[in-house]
C-alpha cells in the first residue's frame, strides 16, 4: 500500500460535491478537503484564469486508475489534471485507518 495525496481542479462547488460523494461512496478515498482557488493557466495557446474547486484527496496509488475512470465519468472538462503526489511517512495510525476503510488489498 502507497499512500498518496490527490489533486483535482473541479468546475463549481457542485461538481466537486459530486465526485467527492461519488469517490468516497465507491471508497476509493479515504478523505477529501475542499477549497476554492483561483488558477491560471494556458489553454489553446491563451492565458486564461478560472475560479475552481481543489480537492485533496487522501488515497493509495494503487487506486489511482480507477479513481481517474470514476473522475472521468463525472467532471464537465474534457482535460481535467488530476496528479498523484506520493506520501512518504504518515502518522502512527493512518494505514490501519485507510486499510479499514478503503479497497485496499
Amino acid at each position: 500500500m502507497k499512500p498518496c495525496l490527490l489533486l483535482l481542479t473541479c468546475a463549481n462547488t457542485k461538481e466537486a460535491e459530486q465526485i467527492t460523494h461519488v469517490l468516497l461512496g465507491k471508497k476509493l478515498v479515504v478523505c477529501i478537503k475542499q477549497t476554492k482557488v483561483i488558477s491560471n493557466f494556458l489553454w489553446q495557446s491563451k492565458t486564461n484564469q478560472a475560479n475552481e474547486v481543489l480537492l485533496i484527496m487522501e488515497s493509495v496509488e494503487e487506486l489511482f486508475d480507477k479513481i481517474e475512470t470514476t473522475v472521468r465519468q463525472i467532471h464537465s472538462y474534457d482535460t481535467f489534471v488530476l496528479v498523484s503526489v506520493p506520501i512518504n511517512k504518515v502518522s502512527t495510525g493512518i494505514e490501519s485507518w485507510m486499510k479499514s476503510e478503503m479497497k485496499v488489498k
